[in-house]
């Protein structure tokens, strides 16, 4: 099972409040505000104030989840409050936070409604609390400057804390995507590497079976005339599968975690070491016309790489599908800006039997797209079978 790869959520700051928190931290708020309340009757005060005190501060209650609603609740406590009574009120301290909360939790327009309701109650504020004073007009102006003051100073934190906010999440929000672009370049990584084993394996596992198929068939056929014809297959066969072993050993070893991972692996096979894939077909008596370049040939590893499991694939194939008395004619040719690579047989070809699950030429072909290169297989006109790649250097 793939590991989950889905990045986790980040933990919320010392300093932030949980959603748990931010409920009792509003209840208690409530409590605060309301305690004082309490006493209003043993100072005079008659049901009338004490009723729009506490529908001034328990809309608070509802000013994260509802902050619109709970504002026009206590704006209109507010305004009739001012119709009632000349003097302010200890809840009017609901009002900024009111403010507060609709400016940083409703839509923007919300919170310049109530900026100018703030402002217009300032207006009111001033010439209600101040009327019952001589010359009223000279000390309302420092009252509504006041409350103004406090209304700005909350929509202008709140607006702060808004744009804060809208930057964190930005920011959260680009972490997950890198994190989760990542994740999806991780999977894709793996997904190649595993393709890539995948081509190794089988081009490994399949030339290696082959030969020994074709060996084994052979010293059957052979062991009742010519026993030593068998015994030479034999060691063709125990030879075979040495080296198919070593291949794998070879993978197996790469694949390792630890420091001993590249312990026992050899060399990736470049294109010197065709000439013993070549003389390895003509041991399982394959007939093969080869013009091959120099051992020093300067070809990138992995174009050489390529070149020779084309090449083995190839006649693999041909062993499989070719039928008995084919021969193959194979080209490797080393050109100042590509590696071309050319199999054909005269054998049977596609009309030959076969098992339906190849993956023979789709690795070839992933191999040699993988260089941005070209692989063209099919039949050939008459008579067996063409592998033409193109590898660009």
């Amino acid at each position: 099972m793939p590991p989950d790869l889905t990045p986790p959520e980040p933990p919320l700051p010392r300093w932030r409040l949980g959603p748990r928190g931010r409920v009792w931290f509003d209840a208690l708020l409530v409590v605060a505000l309301a305690t004082p309340i309490a006493s209003f009757p043993l100072v005079g005060l008659t049901a009338v104030t004490v009723v729009l005190a506490l529908a001034q501060v328990l809309p608070l209650l509802w000013r994260r989840e509802r902050p619109v609603g709970s504002f026009a609740v206590i704006a209109a406590a507010s305004a009739l409050q001012a119709v009632a009574i000349d003097v302010p009120l200890w809840s009017q301290v609901a009002f900024p936070v009111a403010t507060y909360s609709v400016v940083r939790y409703a839509k923007p327009v919300w919170g310049w409604v109530a900026l100018g309701v703030g402002l217009a109650g300032a207006v009111v504020a001033g010439l209600d609390w101040t009327a019952s004073y001589a010359g009223s007009r000279t000390a309302a102006l420092p009252t509504m400057l006041t409350v103004a003051t406090i209304v700005v100073a909350s929509w202008a934190l709140a607006m702060a804390g808004r744009t804060r906010q809208a930057y964190v999440d930005a920011l959260v929000e680009r972490g997950h995507r890198l994190a989760h672009e990542a994740a999806q370049q991780a999977e894709l990584a793996a997904a190649d590497e595993r393709a890539r084993i995948a081509r190794e394996m089988h081009d490994v596992v399949a030339h290696g079976l082959s030969v020994i198929v074709v060996q084994a068939d052979g010293a059957r056929y052979a062991a009742a005339q010519d026993p030593s014809a068998a015994t030479t297959a034999l060691a063709t066969i125990s030879a075979t599968g040495r080296e198919a072993l070593d291949e794998m050993r070879r993978m197996l070893g790469v694949l390792r975690a630890g420091p001993q991972a590249a312990t026992g692996t050899r060399p990736q096979p470049r294109l010197g070491d065709l000439a013993g894939l070549v003389e390895e077909a003509r041991a399982a008596g394959l007939p093969v016309l080869a013009e091959l370049p120099e051992p020093a040939a300067d070809v990138p590893d992995g174009a050489a790489l390529t070149a020779y499991r084309v090449v083995q694939e190839a006649l693999t194939n041909v062993r499989k599908h070719a039928g008995r008395g084919a021969s193959v004619a194979l080209r490797v040719h080393v050109a100042p800006e590509a590696l071309d690579v050319l199999v054909e047989d005269d054998g049977a070809g596609p009309a030959a039997a076969d098992d339906g699950r190849g993956l023979g030429l789709l690795g070839m072909r992933e191999r040699v797209a993988s260089h941005g290169g070209t692989l063209d297989a099919g039949p050939r006109p008459g008579r067996g079978f063409r592998v033409a790649a193109r590898i660009p250097l």
